[in-house]
């Protein structure tokens, strides 16, 4: 398709940063040409990312223009303050009798000096260069993609410069809404200029995506004008994964991500090491495998049960490596944080798991986005916190299948979430954009 018109994103995340924040708007790149858009990357020239995946290097499309410019970021402090600790790059922290005296100072420094966080240092220099780049370049349409949710202050500050400039502020995740926002320690005055600056976004964006469709119920009613375009799955980057094949003989649950402890399902270890007492099949076949970051709280809680016996930990891998480790198990654990604001977080690996066939074990607020996918896609069952015994049922109801070599989900109505087909989805918002 002839390619007409251009749009900016503007990502923190870019290969070869890994895990799931770069990968919505790196498949987003991929298919746009097909639907007549270009899609320039404004990124860091120097970021600190949380994870390094090189291997997404060569899912970049070729021939895609990168601009580049430098930010400044406060994390080495944070890092000697904390001995080391990465957590705070990727968002996460200790919580409750876990924290330390350092690690509850640096979370109050995060949430009250960094505003709405420390990515805030690139937002006047991006401004200034972009200003000028958006005019040269004939720029359509400009996308700010969060969190960090710093960057939607760009967004704000362009549209100030060019107000007939047509911007999307995509939330990959909520603002205040998300779970671990109070436990950011905010004074108020902090927690109301993280509000002002969360309503200010949603008032001045042409248009909000959220990737749930709760979120974008919920940003609608915070003024914004919202869609939902969920994340989803493209198995052409897994074209090798059916090369490795599996040959073990065991019963595999597998986590694929990062676990962290305030989405810890603690009812869930209950309710294997009843079952690893009570079946004696399910003990000798069971395993328990993760691949990513696993909290070093929840892995010696977990050595100290009986799980611990039969824990497989791979730590973190390569994207596609990871996707084979899926197709390999027998099921898969997804989990969300507990409250009721958090019913539309919807992980970015729901959707790989959807592809791969396996059945899907969820944890979450009851009602939640996840458990509608679920059902939909007829893929897994979702469970709120507090349940033991109907989840012992569901897990020994796998179990059973696997014995007998019938494992797999059914996945029905799973082609809605393709790469390809929410990017058709995301052009069409494009095209109705520019022609306003």
């Amino acid at each position: 398709m002839k390619i007409s018109k251009k749009v900016l994103i503007i990502s923190y995340y870019w290969p070869p940063a890994g895990g799931p924040g770069v990968q919505r708007w790196l498949k987003f790149a991929k298919y746009l040409p097909d639907f007549g858009w270009e899609p320039i990357i404004y990124t860091p020239e120097n970021p600190s990312y949380p994870i390094v995946d090189e291997t997404l290097l060569k899912e970049v499309p070729e021939n895609i223009k990168i601009v580049r410019t430098k930010i400044w970021e406060p994390y080495q402090l944070a890092e000697k303050f904390s001995k080391g600790n990465k957590k705070y790059k990727a968002g996460q922290f200790d919580v409750g009798k876990n924290q330390s005296f350092m690690s509850k100072l640096s979370i109050f420094v995060r949430g009250n000096f960094f505003i709405p966080d420390a990515r805030k240092f690139w937002v006047k220099p991006s401004i200034s260069f972009l200003k000028n780049y958006l005019k040269e370049n004939n720029i359509d349409v400009i996308v700010t993609t969060g969190p960090p949710h710093s960057l939607h202050l760009i967004g704000l500050g362009l549209k100030k410069e060019i107000p007939n400039l047509k911007w999307i502020a995509d939330f990959r995740d909520p603002w205040t809404e998300i779970s671990y926002y109070k436990h950011l320690k905010l004074t108020k005055s902090s927690d109301q200029k993280h509000r002002n600056l969360e309503k200010l976004v949603f008032k001045t964006a042409d248009l909000t995506l959220a990737t749930s469709y709760t979120d974008a119920e919920n940003f609608r009613k915070m003024g914004a004008n919202s869609v939902c375009i969920t994340n989803g799955f493209d198995t052409s980057s897994f074209v090798e994964a059916d090369r490795y094949k599996s040959t073990k003989k065991k019963f595999s649950l597998s986590y694929v991500g990062v676990l962290e402890q305030l989405r810890n399902p603690e009812n869930l270890w209950k309710a294997i090491n009843e079952l690893l007492t009570e079946h004696q099949d399910f003990e000798k076949d069971f395993e328990m495998k993760f691949v990513g970051r696993l909290d070093d709280k929840i892995l010696e809680n977990l050595k100290a049960s009986k799980v611990g016996k039969h824990l497989q930990i791979l730590g973190y891998l390569a994207h596609g490596e990871s996707y084979q480790e899926m197709k390999n198990s027998d099921l898969l654990l997804i989990t969300n944080f507990p409250n009721d604001s958090s019913k539309g977080i919807i992980p970015g690996k729901l959707f790989e798991y959807l592809s791969t066939g396996k059945p899907i074990l969820s944890f979450g607020p009851r009602e939640a986005d996840v458990s509608k996918i679920l059902e939909e896609t007829k893929a897994g069952k979702h469970f709120d916190y507090s349940e033991i015994e109907s989840l012992k049922s569901y897990i020994l109801k796998i179990y059973q299948l696997w014995k007998s070599g019938n494992s797999n989900s059914e996945n029905a109505n799973i082609d809605a979430f393709s790469r390809r087909n929410l990017t058709k989805n995301l052009a069409e918002k494009l095209n109705i954009l520019v022609t306003e």
